[in-house]
């Protein structure tokens, strides 16, 4: 039976010019090469299998050839390149730095640096995963990298460049390797399924390149495991279902339902991706990135940010089309809020389904859109009488018209408001009304708008006189009534008795200025009081205490002393019951 070599190893790039997706650093050690400036330390960093080790390799290779072609790659023919390929050179060292990360193992690599080349000009040593050494080990290795022999030439590979030393790092020539492009990844598997004689589809290649993260060592184990699965023929169907990928035709059809607002066909799908086993979380995040797709798409100098096959980049188009940016934008909003709250949420399909609810609610069917201003108005009777209705593929509640006795004008016919009814504000991202509910921020835009309404009128001065206990038993009335809404605002005005001053003005204390600025609770008292005392003239004024005013905890020895000077029979009754207290 014949050894099987996974296509990482088996197609692993021998010269620069097989190296995929790094051409600016190929370009730029190839040109050291051709002018003899090679440096005596490179540093390679860059995410995982992204080609490290593998352009550092070429490297050694390349500078101990004795036949550089014109293209200044090995030859693969001379002393040098063949003992190279046979993994028998004795200029080239790899040290794993972290298995050997000790100041013995760095040592052990500095005595070999002594020893020149027996063949070929130099020697390079290779040390992996270097940021692994350890502090001394790192000092142990300062001087040498910083002077080694002329013959002696270091390449260091991490993945995390921040981790090492700067002193190491101002000795070496730095190259920072990118992840490799989803384009190119899928170029690369397609050449490899090629010389493999796997019939591939491109959505398929498109899906592992997508799934490797930019690394092509992940992108050909995931295509040789699904070789193993599929055989010799590679379907996009096959890759889903061995990765466990949701299948993109579910967000296509989610976003269509939710353009049309249809609730039910947006839960049913939902319920066909839980029945299939895929993660709710999972599901909101794609739809999201689907929706990012979307967006990308519409604007042609984004086009490149979408990584997708042609055909898929042709649905896209397609759906875009019909998809406004805004509603896009509100779309992406929602799933993110959902997204973020998922792992909080105890009922979790609950709680995506209400994410496609909204969803349905951001469009208005074509009709109710173009609705006229001046529609015809219903009798007063139909208005009390009937129900909010709902009409078969909308969501929102349709607002009751006004009566026949109200005038109507060429401007705007303003809706009979009913109990069940609230008032309709605002407008949705496709230009839709939508019921806007109560907030402290609306609120306070209202009294901001009530003061600056020029054409309200004056209110009738209303001022009855009114007394200090009269003050205080309207204060602690609001005190105990307000507990239930602001616990807080109601224990800080409630721990200070209120005075009363000139002019209706009533001085009350709170201990920072924060509950003095609660501008809707400090309202609601002061409505109260204007209220229950039947005086509009009255005026909050907040003072700060002085640390002398500011009430002192008791111990629990002062608290039993002051209960007993105010209920002496306190202290009888312990003596009577022999009680000791312990404070």
């Amino acid at each position: 039976m014949e050894n099987f070599i996974v296509s990482a190893r088996k197609y692993r790039p021998a010269t620069f010019k097989q190296v995929v997706g790094q051409d600016s650093i190929t370009s730029t050690l190839q040109n050291a090469i051709r002018n003899n400036q090679v440096a005596q330390a490179f540093l390679f960093t860059g995410p995982r299998g992204v080609g490290k080790t593998t352009c550092a390799r070429i490297l050694a290779k390349t500078i101990n050839c004795e036949n550089l072609t014109d293209t200044l790659e090995p030859c693969n023919r001379c002393e040098s390149c063949i003992a190279f390929n046979n993994n028998a050179s004795f200029n080239i060292h790899e040290l794993d730095a972290a298995s050997n990360n000790s100041v013995e193992d760095i040592r052990t690599l500095v005595d070999q640096v002594r020893i020149p080349p027996q063949v070929g000009k130099y020697k390079v040593y290779i040390i992996d995963e270097v940021h692994m050494l350890s502090q001394a080990a790192f000092n142990a290795f300062l001087k040498t990298l910083e002077e080694p022999p002329a013959y002696a030439k270091f390449i260091l590979a991490t993945t995390e460049k921040h981790k090492i030393l700067p002193t190491i790092l101002s000795r070496c020539q730095i190259f920072d390797f990118k992840r490799i492009s989803v384009e190119d990844i899928a170029g690369h598997l397609a050449y490899v399924a090629k010389n493999e004689g796997v019939d591939a589809e491109v959505e398929a290649l498109h899906i592992i390149a997508q799934k490797a993260d930019g690394a092509l060592r992940d992108a050909l184990s995931t295509f040789d495991q699904i070789v193993s699965y599929s055989g010799k023929e590679l379907t996009y169907k096959q890759v889903i279902e061995n990765l466990n990928i949701l299948d993109y035709e579910y967000y296509f059809r989610v976003t269509d339902a939710m353009l049309a607002g249809d609730i039910s066909q947006l839960l049913l799908v939902f319920n066909q991706i839980i029945e299939n086993g895929f993660d709710g979380q999972d599901f909101i995040t794609g739809l999201n990135e689907h929706f990012r797709n979307l967006l990308v798409i519409k604007d042609p100098a984004t086009l490149e940010l979408l990584l997708a096959s042609p055909s898929l980049k042709e649905r896209y188009n397609k759906q875009a089309a019909s998809c406004p940016a805004e509603l896009l934008m509100e779309a992406m909003k929602i799933c993110n809020k959902y997204d973020l709250d998922y792992k909080t949420s105890n009922n979790k399909r609950l709680h995506i389904e209400i994410a496609l609810m909204q969803l349905s609610r951001l469009v208005f069917a074509p009709q109710e859109r173009q609705m006229p201003k001046t529609a015809a108005p219903s009798p007063p009777s139909v208005v009390k009488e009937k129900p909010v209705q709902y009409s078969e593929k909308k969501t929102e509640p349709q607002p009751q018209q006004a009566s026949l006795k109200q005038p109507v004008t060429k401007t705007e016919t303003k809706p009979l408001q009913t109990p069940e009814q609230k008032p309709v504000t605002g407008t949705g991202t496709s230009g839709k009304s939508k019921i806007k509910h109560i907030s402290i921020k609306d609120s306070l835009e209202a009294l901001k708008r009530k003061d600056d309404n020029k054409e309200t009128k004056e209110e009738e001065v209303i001022a009855t006189e009114f007394d200090q206990q009269k003050l205080l038993d309207t204060w602690h009335s609001f005190v105990e009534s307000y507990k239930s809404k602001s616990p807080s605002f109601a224990a800080a005005i409630g721990k200070y008795d209120p005075v009363l001053k000139e002019n209706f003005t009533i001085e009350y204390k709170v201990d920072n200025i924060i509950i003095a600025q609660d501008v809707l609770n400090v309202t609601a008292l002061l409505e109260f009081l204007k209220k229950e005392l039947k005086n509009n003239q009255i005026s909050l004024k907040h003072v700060l205490p002085k640390k002398t005013d500011k009430k002192v905890a008791y111990t629990d020895r002062e608290r039993f002393e002051e209960m007993a000077k105010k209920y002496p029979g306190i202290i009888k009754l312990k003596d009577q019951l022999n009680l000791e207290l312990e404070f």
